[in-house]
């Protein structure tokens, strides 16, 4: 007997406050590898430091986004859940047009970090935007 989908949409649906945590604790992991891990050996993913850093930046306000809503919301989630459910989705775009742009220096190293980061944060994006919806629609029943 497995974890399924349902089972962890229904969790989060009934504990939203949870998946803010998540989510900013996977921004503030995502911030502090990408700065203090993946930066130093940008030759080695064949990124530049710049623009490690830049995304560290991004992690980091995603990271304070949604630790604020986990500790400072409290209700109205919807909205909330939708911000940093599109905010993430638009990481991930932005993710992918560098891989593009750098697609001549990227080693099979950072091109595996990337897409288990795209990976992830993808299905973080599925989880927010999904309990968002179950959210309204229990608020219209």
């Amino acid at each position: 007997m497995g974890i399924s989908i349902k089972s962890i949409l229904d969790y989060f649906s009934g504990k939203p406050k949870s998946l803010f945590l998540l989510d900013g604790l996977g921004a503030a992991l995502t911030a502090f590898s990408l700065f203090f891990v993946v930066r130093p050996y940008h030759d080695y993913v064949g990124m530049p430091a710049n623009m490690l850093t830049y995304l560290s930046a991004f992690g980091l306000v995603y990271s304070v986004y949604s630790m604020s809503c986990c500790f400072f919301l409290k209700g109205c989630w919807t909205p909330y859940l939708r911000i940093i459910g599109i905010s993430n989705s638009l990481y991930c775009l932005l993710i992918m047009t560098m891989l593009y742009a750098y697609s001549n220096s990227l080693t099979p190293l950072g091109l595996a970090y990337f897409l288990v980061e795209i990976l992830i944060i993808g299905l973080l994006v599925y989880l927010e935007l999904s309990v968002a919806n179950r959210l309204m629609a229990k608020k219209t029943d």
